[in-house]
């Protein structure tokens, strides 16, 4: 079965709402049966990032609220862009229109996004961080080392409905692992931020604008100071493909 003629979910569940805006495991679950071309050859395990959202979320929106609607799209979306290698198997966003910027830079559509990953289109180019020079493998093993326990993100609220969603999140981690140079602090580092969702009807992302502090970020992840040459020569080589499949993201 190929991708332009697998199995497509229906609009609808038992609960009335999309499959795409249910739990991300609904999802995943859903996807175990479509032939999805898994970006580590299987199906992604959310069950350490579902046990600290539980521990360490802020808000517990409501089934069914708009608040867990939205929350529930953005974390789908989070993950189909990670582990789906072919955008015409994301069911959250409308293929052929979708496009996503940060803090008012260029556009990016899912193509693009597939191929960069979350983090390079999120992060763009910095002093502490080039994302030009970063591939996908690369950007996650950055990211993944320099929060072993995981980087998840919540919605804190939702400012207006469909069709331009309007929200606020938060994203946090962690920093327990050596960001590039820069020694751990094992404090835990907090991003707030804003976003802008344009949906259809059926609550398929056209488009999304994220606006957050790039440097205030960055500044928390440099504040250990260099890590020390001969303590950096000591570390093992590694392979950032093995190392992503090892790791799933929050």
């Amino acid at each position: 079965m190929t991708a332009t003629n697998a199995k497509q979910p229906s609009n609808e569940q038992s609960n009335n709402l999309p499959l795409w805006v249910q739990h991300r495991d609904t999802v995943i679950a859903y996807s175990a049966t479509a032939d999805v071309e898994w970006r580590t050859g299987k199906a992604p395990d959310y069950s350490r990032s579902n046990d600290n959202l539980a521990k360490e979320s802020v808000c517990k929106h409501m089934e069914g609220s708009l608040e867990a609607i939205v929350q529930n799209l953005v974390r789908t979306f989070e993950m189909e862009v990670s582990f789906k290698t072919n955008p015409q198997q994301w069911l959250s966003v409308v293929k052929d229109k979708f496009r996503v910027s940060t803090n008012g830079g260029r556009e990016f559509d899912a193509v693009e996004l597939g191929a960069k990953g979350t983090y390079n289109v999120f992060m763009a180019n910095s002093e502490h961080y080039k994302s030009s020079e970063e591939s996908f493998e690369s950007s996650h093993h950055i990211f993944h080392t320099t929060f072993p326990n995981g980087f998840p993100w919540e919605l804190l609220e939702v400012y207006s409905g469909p069709p331009n969603v309007t929200f606020k999140w938060r994203h946090w981690g962690h920093f327990k692992g050596q960001y590039k140079d820069f020694a751990p602090t094992g404090e835990t580092v907090e991003i707030i931020g804003m976003s802008v969702a344009k949906v259809t009807s059926d609550l398929k992302i056209e488009s999304m604008e994220h606006y957050f502090d790039n440097s205030l970020f960055l500044t928390q992840l440099t504040a250990g100071g260099k890590v020390a040459s001969d303590t950096k020569s000591q570390g093992c080589p590694f392979n950032p493909v093995s190392l992503f499949k090892r790791f799933t993201k929050s």
